[in-house]
């Protein structure tokens, strides 16, 4: 099937027009993941692990998506995550994903390393998530908390799982990183045969820096001085110590980022966080790890009963949403889904694909006989994974 005659509905679907249309190293830059990509895998695959259980004769006449995220109502368990560079990959791209994300009534992380500033993004309409990498410059990290609360944001996303950037192959073999001729031959010949991408994105999209750090100056106003300051920047020293130094410079909700067990959600609790979000960065940064579905009960018996706990990785359709939501989650974050479709139809496709992902949630919960999002819980589904210890 050529691909004039697909229409795209699934983020499979997204991911082929994707696929077709970027640059093969901004594709293969979004798509890979850690070493051998395992855990980006199983993040997916293990979502098969719960069936949903159907059930009949039930007045499932007012099925309801609507939920509340970060203290905020929603119109479905859903944010879209902060995804450095998105901006790359559509025009303007972050604030595209944002006006999509406000006509549905969904909010939108922002990364620290969007191209799109985050006034750019709030102008779109979406409530925005901030979220924080811990920079060894702090006064830089206290400049972008003010340039967040000034903007409006309530909401921070502090990441906590790259102490180091993980081993990404893929990075190499598609020529997205490296200086050698061969790497910006590579990249230049990909960039030239895509000649619809450089008019939108290269040409129509500009600037392409990294908008909240607009206040920094560099010796060269391009996106690879930002990336190297920034590489340089990331705090392997950052320990639970320091969460009590950002909750003394932010006053709104605190969420922390890459928790992945029950004693790491229990720090996150113990030094005020707000919620959680279970990630493993979406199999980008350590290989081998386990799943983000397969670790939720675990997080959620550990602390659901003190923290908002939210999961992000895997989510590929509205079955995966209720089954988050049934094994304790409040609510999922999407990352790759929402660039493929970006990517693929800018706006109107993340519009669309979120739209689907709500439909599907609500076919669901009515074949479920529930109507009401709070109702979805463990019973709601039968595990047919392997034995558990």
């Amino acid at each position: 099937m050529t691909q004039s005659m697909i229409r795209p509905v699934t983020p499979a679907d997204y991911r082929e027009y994707a696929r077709r249309r970027l640059p093969g190293f901004l594709f293969h830059y979004i798509d890979g993941a850690a070493n051998e990509e395992r855990t980006a895998d199983r993040n997916q695959s293990d979502f098969g692990r719960w069936q949903l259980r159907q059930r009949v004769m039930r007045d499932v006449s007012g099925v309801s998506t609507a939920a509340r995220l970060a203290g905020e109502d929603v119109a479905l368990p859903l944010a879209l995550a902060p995804v450095g560079l998105t901006g790359m990959f559509a025009r303007r791209g972050e604030a595209s994903a944002g006006r999509a994300a406000a006509r549905v009534g969904v909010p939108m992380g922002l990364s620290t390393v969007s191209i799109c500033s985050i006034r750019e993004v709030q102008a779109a309409g979406p409530a925005v998530w901030f979220q924080l990498y811990m920079l060894r410059d702090r006064d830089l990290v206290l400049q972008l908390l003010e340039q967040a609360w000034e903007s409006g944001v309530r909401t921070l996303l502090f990441t906590v799982d790259l102490a180091m950037e993980g081993v990404r192959h893929r990075d190499i073999r598609s020529g997205m990183v490296g200086s050698t001729l061969r790497a910006r031959l590579g990249r230049a010949w990909q960039i030239v045969s895509h000649p619809r991408w450089v008019w939108d994105v290269g040409l129509r999209g500009r600037p392409h820096t990294f908008g909240n750090l607009g206040f920094f100056d560099t010796a060269s106003n391009d996106l690879n001085a930002y990336k190297s300051f920034i590489a340089g920047q990331f705090d392997r020293a950052v320990t639970w110590e320091d969460i009590g130094w950002l909750r003394e410079h932010w006053q709104g909700r605190l969420y922390i980022k890459g928790v992945l067990c029950e004693e790491d959600a229990r720090a996150a609790a113990e030094r005020g966080a707000d919620g959680v979000v279970v990630s493993n960065h979406g199999g980008r940064q350590l290989d081998e790890v386990s799943s983000t579905i397969g670790k939720l009960p675990e997080v959620v018996a550990a602390v659901g009963d003190q923290l908002e706990v939210l999961l992000d990785g895997g989510v590929r359709s509205g079955l995966d949403i209720v089954r988050a939501v049934a094994l304790g989650a409040r609510g999922v974050l999407i990352g790759r889904p929402f660039v493929y479709a970006l990517a693929a139809r800018g706006e109107a496709g993340v519009h669309d694909l979120l739209a689907t992902l709500q439909h599907e949630m609500t076919v669901a919960m009515a074949l479920m006989g529930v109507t009401q999002v709070n109702e979805l819980n463990p019973d709601c589904l039968q595990y047919c994974g392997p034995e558990r210890v």
